[in-house]
């Protein structure tokens, strides 16, 4: 979501929005944690393809989420909403 769309949306659908991405770090490095060991078996294993692309896209995902709940949390600031 860009900063176009995140001030498109109204007061509640931004509410909405950060409740639902509230970041959940215990969770996320477990999931990491168990997708990077899916990479290392996948590696060790030899069999480098769709298996292995698979863990590193969500892993990218799972990154990703910080960042756009930062975002986020600036447009709430810029509205004065907190």
């Amino acid at each position: 979501m860009n900063q176009k769309e995140l001030s498109e949306l109204n007061n509640k659908e931004l509410q909405e929005e950060i409740n639902k991405n509230k970041p959940s770090p215990i969770i996320d490095a477990f999931f990491i944690g168990f997708l990077g060991g899916i990479i290392i078996y996948s590696v060790i294993a030899n069999s480098w393809g769709f298996i292995t692309l698979i863990p590193l896209f969500i892993i990218y995902i799972f990154l990703k989420k910080p960042k756009r709940y930062e975002a986020l949390k600036k447009e709430m600031k810029k509205r004065n909403l907190q």
